[in-house]
Parts: structure tokens; sequence; C-alpha cells
């Protein structure tokens, strides 16, 4: 008789021990370490592509700390260093960006940092290229800040040097607004709009001043795999975005892509 008494002590000290840890919230890791691989139909930045409406395999890695800091990397392949700036090496984009993340109240966010567009060994505007002394070297770097409010999010790029080759672009700019609506059954709707301004670039300085719009759509499948589609838009001056193939890179286009996180 004690011995059950005593059984039935402990499995009711177990259960309660097991409601207090449901209902206590996990602690909050000191940083997490996330990897994705993709694939794309077309890489679009800003409405431009960059892979002359070709597919783009890419790749990405992102370190967040509970502090609100983070670092990340993003690799893709691109062509527009060859087909519009005339260069004869750089086939590779590599991100490299970090900053920090916050609140300044429970409804407002914030987020601040600084990207690095890396293209390794690209030669855009070097001497011996058909684009010699027409454009300068493709690395960029920007600086940037955004806000965001509920399901919207509005961010301001200024570049601290040439932007993507273009001479004497340094000063370039880029606001956008976006917002992320969940449908459920982990569908998730993306309208997009940006405005992208280059100084001193043809007649006026403004030919390469572009609007980008676009409307995406995301569907989770689970265990990590999103499947997207997204339609693009913008109102790009063809004489500045047309490629030496004569391909117009500023079109209008639908893409669709794959993404597994991990």
């Amino acid at each position: 008789m004690k011995f059950a008494t005593k059984s039935i002590l402990v499995v009711s000290t177990l259960l309660s021990a097991s409601a207090v840890m449901a209902q206590s919230k996990a602690p909050e890791p000191d940083y997490t370490l996330a990897y994705n691989v993709a694939a794309v139909t077309d890489y679009r930045v800003r409405g431009i592509s960059q892979t002359a409406f070709k597919p783009a395999l890419q790749a990405g890695v992102d370190f967040a700390h509970k502090s609100g800091l983070y670092l990340g990397a993003f690799g893709s392949n691109v062509s527009w260093i060859k087909d519009f700036n005339l260069a004869t090496k750089g086939s590779v984009e590599i991100d490299l960006y970090g900053g920090f993340k916050g609140a300044i109240t429970k409804d407002i966010g914030f987020d601040v940092g600084v990207i690095t567009y890396q293209y390794p060994g690209n030669n855009s505007g070097a001497a011996g290229t058909p684009g010699a002394g027409a454009f300068s070297n493709a690395n960029t770097t920007e600086i940037y800040g955004a806000l965001s409010y509920s399901v919207f999010n509005l961010k301001y790029s200024r570049s601290v040097g040439d932007f993507l080759g273009n001479l004497n672009s340094s000063g370039s700019q880029y606001i956008d607004l976006n917002a992320n609506f969940d449908l459920g059954n982990g569908f998730t709707l993306t309208p997009h709009v940006g405005r992208q301004t280059i100084p001193n670039q043809g007649p006026g300085g403004n030919l390469a001043d572009c609007t980008d719009y676009s409307l995406a759509i995301a569907k989770d499948m689970g265990n990590g795999l999103i499947l997207t589609a997204a339609a693009v838009g913008t109102n790009g001056n063809r004489a500045f975005y047309t490629d030496s193939n004569g391909k117009f890179l500023a079109k209008s286009g639908v893409l669709v892509g794959v993404k597994y996180n991990f």
C-alpha cells in the first residue's frame, strides 16, 4: 500500500513537472546559423536581369545573434558584367553583408547595415577590354537603413562609390517599399515597388534612373522547401539598359524559383 501511494505521488509529480515545462518557452538561442540553396529562371536585381533572362544557381548563409547583430553571404552566377560592361572576366556575384536589427517601439522595427557586391576577378573598364574607359570596376558597396511596421518594410540604400561599374555614379540611391501578406496554407504574397537613381548617366544625367515593381507569391512546402513565382516590370530606358547582344535587360517578365533552407 505504501508502495502504491509512493508510485502515485511520483507519477503526479512528473505530470506536474511536465505541465510546467510545456507552459514554459524554450530559451532563446544565442545565435542561429542558416543555409540555403536556390535555382531561378531569371536572376533580377531591382527589376534588371543579371543573367540575360537565363537561369541562375544561388546559395547563401546567414548568422543572426539574439542581440540583433547579423552577418551573411550570398552567391550567384551573372552575365551582365560581360554582356553590358563589355568585360572579359566576371561571371560570379558574391554579396557580403552585415548589420543590426532592433525595435524602436513595440510596433516599429529598424535595420541598418552595409553590403558589398563583389564580382571576383572582374575586369570591367580595364585596359584591353572593349569597355575600357567607359566603365569602372563592377564591385560595389552600399550602406542601408530600413524601417518596418506591421507587414510593411521601407528601405533606403546608397552607394559609397561607383555603382556597378557606372562611371561617376557614387551616391546612387535606391528606395523600396515591400509588404508581406500571409494568405494562409503556406502562401505569402509580396508586392514591391522601388526607385533607382544613378547620377551622371547619359544626356541629362538621369538616363539610368528606373522604377521597378513586382508581385511575388511564395508557397512554403514544408521541410525547408519554398516555391516562388513573380511578375516583374520596370520603366527602364531602353537606350541605357540594352546590352551588347541587343537584349533589353529591364523588360517585364515572369520568373519562377525553388529554394531550400536548412
